[in-house]
């Protein structure tokens, strides 16, 4: 473990020490249980089991009081709205009163269901139960009532809440009601005269805190419940907000955005260290290098090849690439390299190994950038691009290259892996092989590129180590995803080389890529079928068809599954040079399938490639 990173983990401690800290001042001042609020000064304090705030964000819903836009404090039963006058904690009772003093009313809806953790009572008289006559009077207005006695008085509006409520023992003919209708009576626990002044007195039995209070204790609820209570012995006994000192809030935010600036600062320190690390295993590289080297570019230089980066021809996985010219004369393809990823190893490996192949057919390395950060490699422009851009069906007669053309396409690029192969001091193995990492001259003369994902080899490739599948999907040998099928070794090139033969006979792609946890191998079994001589294709003449005949068969060798029934490359040169279609023998299909369809002029037959990957 090196400086930076134990330095890294120790101001990642820091930080959270830190933030552990703030927590608990923070919950020490806001989140006691037993902390008094108001609503406004004179309201009624709320304290537990009380709490401020919506149903939703309570403990318990039944004692939960919100704050109106009048800064009153109100209490929700049944769906109707009632304003808390005072709360009387020893008792366990509260008082209520109709914010729209219409209480009469409103008691029937709150007497025909629970509401619960509450129950009514009546402070007059001691009575307990109270049998209550409920009139219609809106259609006489307010009855004449004896104003000198209180009993009868009532504080409601007759015309907007003509609902009239008596006692039992109340004579109808004193409280002039006989032009009023009676609409029913009922037994309560609450007293006529108090709805009639719009009182209303509720007592709760649970929780009971007589018991914490006696002791001196508070109350709390029990293990996340709303029925049960448990006694806590603080040092705040009265339910007082703690206030802390705004000194102590404003040290602990300071420590901590200061713990979150010296993170940040070890953080990008490590990364420019690891950048540096990176730069340095490049520069070691090039200077051992220095004898056969490709030219040297400043990245200024790279700028003005490019032209300030004006014209972009296309864009990978590994980074884009800018037209530029060295002179007049001499056009240049500039790859810039992404530098926000990789450890170098990449831009090693293809320098290191470009540097040393001279071959028509494959891509020559004229110089590259190793600037700090900045990475670019350069090459001949090709302006015909790759040989992705000429695959076309031969029915396209405006755009199909010929026969003639394709073989001789073929035979080149065969040519550039044996060099790979066999004619480097050391075995190269592309790992890439696709159209796209083909190139076209003005002459159609091809040439391999992209040897990111290359591998030098011993003297005997035919076993290479590897830890992971590297490739193109659809274009990757079988051993390169799972050693059931065997080695990996030139081989894998050799499948990668097939699967290209078969799309330029076929002029379309066999492989369908949606993702690459999920794509499919397209095999055509049409090119079966022109083998067999059951399939005819736009020629110009029997000369063509053979040629046609002979790249597919090639192709199907090259494409079975078990390495070691695969030909060699200089094999394969030799079928493409010397032999004549029907001296070749058609190998088995590697990609049988039970199912196929069939439409009026070729089969195609579609089966899933189901290979265990190789991690990293």
């Amino acid at each position: 473990m090196t400086e930076s990173t134990v330095l890294l983990l120790q101001g990642e401690s820091i930080f959270i020490t830190l933030l552990l800290i703030l927590l608990l001042i923070v919950s020490s001042s806001g989140n006691n249980e037993s902390a008094e609020s108001r609503c406004a000064i004179g309201g009624p304090p709320i304290r537990f089991p009380f709490q401020k705030g919506m149903k939703d964000a309570c403990d318990s819903p039944g004692f939960c009081l919100y704050c109106s836009e009048k800064n009153e404090t109100m209490l929700v039963l049944a769906a109707v709205k009632l304003r808390v006058t005072y709360i009387y904690y020893p008792s366990q009772s509260l008082y209520l009163e109709d914010p729209e003093n219409c209480l009469p009313r409103k008691f029937l809806n709150l007497n025909n269901i629970s509401i619960l953790p509450y129950e009514f009572y009546s402070s007059n008289y001691g009575q307990k139960t109270n049998f209550l006559n409920f009139f219609d009077c809106s259609s006489v207005g307010l009855p004449h009532l004896r104003n000198n006695d209180q009993l009868y008085q009532t504080s409601q509006n007759m015309i907007s809440c003509p609902t009239y409520v008596s006692n039992s023992y109340e004579s109808v003919l004193e409280l002039d009601l006989t032009s009023c209708t009676k609409m029913f009576n009922i037994t309560a626990q609450v007293s006529a005269s108090n709805l009639r002044l719009n009182q209303l007195n509720l007592r709760w039995s649970i929780p009971d805190c007589s018991k914490c209070e006696a002791k001196g204790s508070r109350c709390k609820w029990k293990n996340n419940s709303t029925t049960d209570v448990e006694c806590v012995v603080d040092y705040n006994p009265q339910g007082k907000k703690i206030d802390i000192p705004q000194s102590y809030i404003f040290t602990a935010t300071g420590s901590i955005l200061l713990g979150l600036v010296v993170i940040a600062v070890f953080k990008i320190a490590h990364h420019f260290r690891k950048k540096e690390e990176d730069q340095a295993r490049v520069e070691k590289f090039l200077e051992d290098y220095r004898a056969d080297k490709p030219a040297r570019f400043t990245y200024a230089d790279v700028k003005r090849i490019t032209g300030g980066f004006k014209e972009k021809l296309g864009e990978g996985a590994h980074g884009a690439v800018f037209r530029g010219k060295l002179s007049n004369e001499i056009q240049v393809a500039v790859k810039i390299l992404n530098n926000t990823e990789g450890d170098g190893n990449d831009f090693i490996n293809e320098v290191g190994i470009m540097g040393k192949i001279h071959h028509i057919n494959v891509v020559r390395l004229l110089g590259f950038c190793a600037e700090g950060l900045h990475r670019a490699l350069v090459y001949n422009l090709f302006p015909n691009g790759s040989l992705q851009s000429f695959i076309f069906p031969p029915d396209d007669k405006d755009r199909f290259l010929g026969w003639e053309k394709l073989q001789h396409i073929a035979l080149g690029i065969g040519k550039g892996i044996e060099y790979l192969h066999q004619g480097c001091d050391h075995p190269i193995i592309h790992f890439d092989i696709n159209p796209h990492n083909v190139l076209l001259d003005d002459n159609f003369t091809p040439k391999i590129s992209d040897f990111g994902l290359a591998k030098l080899c011993s003297k005997n490739p035919s076993l290479v180590s590897m830890t992971a599948a590297r490739g193109t999907l659809g274009y990757i040998a079988p051993e390169v995803f799972s050693r059931n099928f065997g080695n990996v070794s030139y081989k894998s090139d050799i499948y990668s080389f097939g699967m290209l033969l078969l799309e330029m006979v076929g002029g379309r792609k066999n492989v369908d890529i949606s993702s690459a946890q999920n794509f499919h191998v397209l095999y055509p079994d049409w090119i079966h079928n022109l083998v067999d001589g059951d399939v005819h294709i736009h020629v110009e003449d029997e000369g063509e068809v053979k040629i046609a005949k002979k790249l597919a068969i090639v192709g199907l060798w090259c494409i079975q599954w078990q390495p070691v029934n695969r030909p060699s490359i200089k094999s394969v040169i030799q079928m493409l040079e010397t032999a004549e279609e029907n001296q070749l023998t058609v190998p088995p299909n590697p990609f049988h399938s039970t199912t196929s369809t069939t439409t009026g002029r070729l089969t195609t037959t579609r089966r899933p490639l189901e290979l265990e990957a190789i991690q990293e």
